[in-house]
């Protein structure tokens, strides 16, 4: 197992200066290209814009982010405790330091790698998928994920504590992901033929998915058809979800009867985001199938009731107001 190599004595983070006093200012802050926006307070720091580098102390240590947007302190909602600040610009020795420690998180993860084979833990389906330094080194962690067999956390204490003996001058930690994660950081052609996967594209966050999702949009419930390359259904079933929900309201449901300009029909099937319908029509001993419009149907159940309600007779003839010829005189 190789030992890690210590940074160059040039190689130290530098100090933040303290801010002079200014309005208040929220940043937008990423940590990796397409990550999770995290917000912090940058007040004192001058005019920040899109694409400046800060430092900033996380629960994974001291880290280099960029700030994406500056957010108005009106409209933000801060999370509980308040906004934490961020330490200060990223110098360029910081820039070079974060960089000198990404050149160490490959064998980093080789040497982790080994010890958890032998501690066997790889026969036990767990996997060490990435190594993380902190950007001034301080911290050391490791992105492991386990069998997909929902047994919940893995127990890799041992681990820790090996790899923890390798590494004393950092503070080692493992940190547990899911399946969705780990397709994210290895990156690789989508399910459905894209050359990058959605996640590592432009997901930031992943959103909730169900089989209710791929019923309400009439997609193929075949494993192969709805799964994703993480064994999870795919992301995408959520992108068009809400539209076909709001515009299924709007049109009639399936074996409704109504009338269209070629007579009456059954409903047989809908295209909601064309928001049309194909109506079955009896045409002599035979039945066709005719898309139409949503504009060009009614329901027969509705126009039954303004046939009927057209054939009662007024109401409001005592008034002076009616004028429909049907009017009851009331009995004496």
């Amino acid at each position: 197992m190789t030992l890690p190599a210590e940074p160059p004595a040039e190689f130290v983070p530098s100090k933040s200066e303290t801010p002079a006093a200014s309005p208040r200012t929220i940043v937008g802050v990423r940590f990796m290209r397409v990550g999770k926006l995290y917000h912090f307070d940058a007040t004192g720091y001058g005019a920040l814009k899109s694409g400046d580098r800060v430092i900033v102390e996380t629960t994974r240590g001291r880290q280099l982010g960029e700030v994406v947007n500056i957010v108005d302190p009106t409209k933000a909602s801060p999370p509980e405790g308040g906004y934490k600040p961020i330490e200060g610009l990223a110098s360029p020795r910081d820039l070079a330091l974060q960089q000198f420690w990404k050149t160490k998180e490959t064998e980093a993860m080789i040497n982790c790698r080994e010890r958890a084979h032998q501690l066997g833990l790889d026969q036990l389906g767990v996997k060490i998928v990435k190594a993380e330094y902190s950007s001034d080194g301080a911290r050391l962690t490791f992105l492991v994920a386990g069998p997909d067999d929902g047994q919940g956390k893995l127990e890799t204490k041992s681990l820790r504590d090996d790899v923890q003996a390798v590494y004393p001058s950092q503070q080692v930690g493992l940190r547990q992901i899911g399946p969705r994660d780990v397709a994210k950081l290895l990156g690789g052609m989508g399910a459905c033929g894209l050359e990058t996967r959605c996640c590592s594209m432009f997901l930031t966050e992943f959103s909730p998915v169900s089989i209710k999702m791929a019923k309400e949009q009439g997609i193929s419930l075949n494993p192969d058809e709805i799964t994703g390359m993480c064994g999870r259904l795919r992301c995408c079933l959520v992108y068009e979800y809400e539209q076909y929900v709001a515009a299924r309201k709007t049109l009639p449901r399936r074996n409704k009867q109504v009338l269209t300009p070629k007579g009456p029909g059954k409903v047989v099937d809908v295209n909601p985001l064309k928001e049309s319908v194909f109506v079955e029509l009896k045409e002599g001993e035979d039945f066709r199938t005719y898309e139409f419009m949503k504009a060009d149907l009614q329901p027969a159940d509705e126009l039954e009731a303004l046939k009927k309600k057209a054939a009662s007779p007024c109401d409001r003839h005592e008034s002076g107001g009616c004028s429909c010829g049907k009017a009851q005189k009331r009995n004496a």
